[in-house]
């Protein structure tokens, strides 16, 4: 498995893998060829399908278009063997010869893969020697340590300082969430809700205002996201306000270090870390269980460790948060990251709390296990239609064409 550096990536939204990957592509391009006189990108599968709505085309024109003049070609009916997010990069001389040409493709939350395996432009050496959360967990128990610890083991000694600036960036974006008002970009011209949510909140009860509370940083994140606002992959930009708005109220309400939280964030990282390494994180891949259901898990074993819980409750919580998203579909409307996905990422929140203490009234001890639940999630996706996975061509996109 790869750093943790590769699950919290520092960026702009609306989506990791349609708009950070599909640009990042665009970037290594335009620097192997910067001679080229124009330049043809052919999108295809989910790429083509939402493309337009998630600004791939905008994310890489704006940088092409530095270098030469740049077409876009749309194939939503093409999917390419490794993955739903192909892309087929072009560049071209004066005399209209074909210089190069380069498939990559967006594996979600940012990532990018040639489908090559070791020989890949992209591929990176394993950081962690352990890739199951039971072998891990069992490290754990024998050693009287927690999952942090383990992380720390394995992560360079510059980590901390980078999970200390992700961190500080999903802080930023909750606060510029709450204080923005108006409509997001798009056809939908939805209108931002946090900043009315927070203040509802605050006039209720205790008992209503927490959970108020949650719902809008949550949704103050992920408006930043479908903004373009920067933000921090948590596992990808559709999911990542749930971890910020869990991690954000806990140190609001109980007043714990950031170092607590460093260990929190360490902790979602590898849940999360382990889902990319065994399954997916890719929407166009396996769904939206794959970005707002690993981000549940991630976010209810963070607060569960805060809490003090055993290795086998932080577990339990995690794997509660990744169960009960099983089988969620990714059908964003118009192909913006916004209807669902905004209020998914407020209910997922909410529902890692509720994992956490679900799991912490328990002594650890369960049934299925997290691995096996990450099993089962890359089985669904693999049997889910292929409009039900970004494409916007089934379920609620249904409602609304592009």
């Amino acid at each position: 498995m790869e750093s943790l550096k590769e699950i919290f990536k520092i960026g702009k939204g609306p989506s990791s893998s349609h708009t950070m990957g599909p640009q990042r592509a665009a970037i290594i391009f335009a620097e192997r060829h910067p001679e080229a006189a124009k330049f043809e990108v052919t999108l295809y599968g989910s790429l083509a399908a939402t493309g337009k709505g998630h600004m791939t085309d905008k994310a890489i024109i704006d940088v092409l278009k530095k270098v030469a003049p740049i077409e876009i070609r749309w194939e939503p009916e093409v999917f390419l063997p490794y993955h739903p997010n192909g892309m087929l990069f072009r560049a071209f001389n004066n005399n209209q010869d074909l210089l190069d040409e380069w498939i990559v493709y967006s594996v979600g939350g940012g990532a990018l893969s040639e489908g090559k395996a070791t020989n890949d432009y992209f591929h990176k050496e394993s950081v962690y020697d352990m890739h199951t959360l039971k072998d891990i967990q069992i490290w754990c128990e024998h050693h009287g340590r927690g999952y942090w610890e383990y992380v720390k083991q394995c992560e360079s000694d510059d980590f901390w300082d980078y999970l200390r600036e992700v961190w500080k960036t999903m802080q930023a974006a909750v606060e510029r969430g709450l204080d923005s008002e108006g409509s997001l970009p798009g056809p939908l011209n939805l209108a931002r809700k946090a900043p009315n949510y927070y203040i509802k909140a605050r006039g209720y009860k205790p008992s209503l205002q927490s959970r108020g509370m949650v719902y809008s940083y949550a949704l103050a994140v992920s408006e930043e996201n479908a903004s373009g606002g920067k933000i921090v992959t948590a596992p990808t930009c559709g999911a990542c306000g749930v971890v910020p708005a869990v991690l954000y109220h806990l140190q609001k309400g109980h007043e714990f270090s950031e170092t607590k939280i460093l260990h929190a964030l360490a902790t979602a990282g590898l849940f999360g870390n382990i889902v990319k390494y065994n399954a997916s994180i890719s929407g166009a891949e396996v769904g939206c269980q794959g970005e707002v259901g690993v981000a549940c898990a991630m976010a209810s074993a963070a607060s569960c460790q805060l809490f003090g819980g055993s290795p086998s409750q932080i577990e339990y919580a995690a794997e509660m948060g990744l169960e009960h998203h099983l089988g969620m579909t990714c059908d964003p409307v118009c192909g913006l990251v916004q209807i669902p996905c905004i209020e998914r990422n407020a209910f997922a929140a909410c529902r890692a709390l509720d994992a956490q203490l679900y799991a912490s009234f328990s002594d650890g001890h369960h049934r299925v296990s997290f691995d096996r639940v990450v099993e089962v999630m890359k089985q669904t996706g693999h049997d889910i239609p292929s409009l039900y996975k970004e494409t916007s061509a089934g379920g609620l996109a249904k409602q609304y064409p592009m």
